[in-house]
């Protein structure tokens, strides 16, 4: 039998040329690790970002349209922390309607995509 078994790692696109801003969001306020893009995938430029099983690629698109309703959902520890580094740093945060068992927010990335943040409760 055939089955989908996990998911390997979300793609998102950003505009070219603004990986510094996406090291700094993903990497310095969200601590998600850079790594090396393979060579043959640097050329195109982006970024990859991965920790464990978190993996979250961003790739160059020409023309660039950010996601503002599909989004990445990052289950998170310590919400309302992470919540308040990023307004510090000046990312805005949208509390959504509640979803049972989650307390849940919303940010978007520099480039405009969306991204939901979940703890679940306990």
């Amino acid at each position: 039998m055939m089955m989908i078994e996990a998911l390997h790692h979300i793609q998102l696109a950003m505009p070219a040329g603004r990986e510094d801003e996406a090291r700094a969001f993903y990497h310095r306020l969200l601590h998600i690790p850079e790594v090396p893009k393979p060579a043959n995938l640097a050329v195109r430029g982006g970024v990859w970002f991965e920790r464990g099983a978190l993996r979250v690629h961003l790739g160059v698109e020409e023309p660039f349209s950010p996601a503002k309703k599909a989004h990445p959902a990052f289950l998170v520890t310590g919400l309302e922390a992470l919540t308040q580094r990023l307004t510090e740093a000046g990312v805005p945060t949208v509390t959504d309607e509640p979803l049972a068992g989650f307390q849940r927010v919303y940010i978007s990335d520099p480039f405009g995509n969306r991204i939901e943040l979940m703890e679940p409760l306990a």
